[in-house]
């Protein structure tokens, strides 16, 4: 698994907001090495948590911490600090994926069963999380991660493969993820998505948390769905990761908890950031969001547009049940290459979740059952002669192709690259003229 970070952010009155630019990068990568050169040339004096002990019957003894407890799970491995060190080859830059709230994320290469590092290429390819003892995210979360994703299971979460708990130390394994996050290929690629992809995606996430909110054992709320948090596999499958600020959900008797609020700005419901109450309905306000951003290759807070631009959710509401507008809402890099129907139920669905009313808000199953059914619709609108009506009309008099209007169409006064502006041969595949896999840094 890519442990894409997305967005660098940083934490402000318990909410995350952007901060992108290439300085930024540079600094990520110089901290990240700098947190592991003072791991590795630091003289440890803190005394090493005893994580072999046995209980009387002979069980893994649960390890007491400050913050919480760490719940003890037979399906994750337990690391040693030297073997992950060698995994991800002394943490070089060159293994470096990304940087989040939480710490540097490094590709590494492990046994297929086992915990010993092998040779780069060879056994299982993991992604391997450092806690930054300095970064925005702590103990606390790091025990979340693994007492959540260590008991959650489904082919819409991120495996988490094992921990590491050793002197000072707190790392996370998890499966690599070869294609990065959603955030990657929506808002940093020159190549965009492909209609049928975007939905294929919409309806992974959507099970994601469908599971999460009604077919776990005990439900779960996220509480921190972005696109940075999805990420895809080599068949663009999405799988939700991160469960740092997850919390149980309440019980059947009371509609919410209350909780200090936390999450990033833009994806947070209404609701939870005026009271700090929180349900599986704040997710649902969170997806519906992400699905915007999905439709419309627009990041949900865009400080580089003009004033009344800025909040995608704001300046998208008006479109979202309008028959005769709502294509201005769409990704104009798609040019057309977007099922009507498709499109038309895609937006009525993020209008139902953006529900500013929480209770009117659907359930996650009712989302996957509204969205399946839109990977594969072929009424495609550039084929539709109505696709031409709708276009702006150019100052020579010609209509220009971009599927949207309304301040949709450029970013930073700069056109965005389309499908068509490849030149590919006719009916090739544009992912045949694509980079490699991302290695999202983001």
């Amino acid at each position: 698994m890519m442990m894409a970070t997305g967005q660098d952010s940083v934490k402000v009155v318990g909410l995350e907001k952007n901060k992108n630019g290439f300085w930024l990068r540079i600094k990520l990568m110089f901290s990240c090495i700098s947190s592991r050169s003072k791991v590795d040339n630091s003289t440890v004096i803190e005394p090493k948590p005893v994580i072999e002990k046995r209980e009387e019957d002979g069980s893994p003894k649960k390890p007491l911490m400050s913050g919480g407890e760490l719940k003890y799970s037979s399906k994750l491995r337990i690391f040693m600090f030297n073997d992950l060190k060698l995994a991800t080859r002394n943490f070089r830059p060159e293994s470096l994926l990304g940087e989040g709230g939480f710490g540097c994320v490094f590709k590494g290469w492990i046994e297929e069963n086992g915990t010993a590092p092998v040779k780069p290429g060879t056994g299982l390819t993991v992604a391997v999380k450092t806690l930054n003892p300095d970064g925005l995210q702590g103990h606390k979360e790091w025990l979340a991660e693994i007492n959540f994703l260590g008991n959650l299971v489904h082919p819409s979460l991120v495996k988490l493969v094992g921990y590491c708990m050793e002197d000072d130390q707190r790392l996370l394994v998890y499966e690599f993820m070869p294609r990065g996050s959603l955030e990657n290929h929506l808002f940093r690629r020159t190549l965009p998505l492909p209609w049928s992809v975007r939905m294929k995606i919409a309806v992974g996430a959507a099970k994601g948390l469908a599971f999460l909110h009604e077919e776990a054992e005990k439900p779960v709320i996220y509480r921190d769905f972005k696109t940075s948090n999805i990420l895809l596999d080599a068949e663009y499958n999405a799988k939700l990761s991160d469960f740092g600020l997850a919390k149980d959900a309440p019980d059947e008797k009371k509609s919410h908890v209350s909780t200090r609020v936390m999450g990033t700005y833009g994806y947070a419901a209404p609701e939870y950031v005026m009271t700090g109450h929180l349900s599986t309905k704040s997710d649902v306000y969170s997806f519906g969001v992400v699905l915007l951003e999905i439709l419309t290759g627009r990041r949900a807070v865009d400080k580089t547009r003009p004033n009344g631009e800025q909040n995608l959710v704001e300046c998208a509401r008006p479109h979202l049940l309008d028959k005769k507008r709502f294509y201005r809402l769409l990704d104009p890099r798609l040019e057309g290459h977007y099922s009507i129907k498709g499109a038309q139920k895609a937006t009525q669905v993020a209008a139902q979740c953006l529900n500013r009313d929480c209770k009117a808000r659907p359930k996650m199953s009712e989302v996957v059952e509204a969205l399946k059914a839109l990977p594969s619709l072929k009424d495609f609108a550039s084929s539709s002669s109505s696709f031409q009506t709708m276009q702006p009309v150019g100052k020579n008099g010609v209509r220009t192709q971009g599927g949207g209007g309304g301040g949709f169409v450029s970013r930073n006064g700069v056109p965005l690259r389309s499908l068509s502006s490849l030149n590919l041969p006719q009916g090739s595949s544009p992912y045949r003229y694509a980079r490699g896999s991302p290695k999202a840094k983001g």
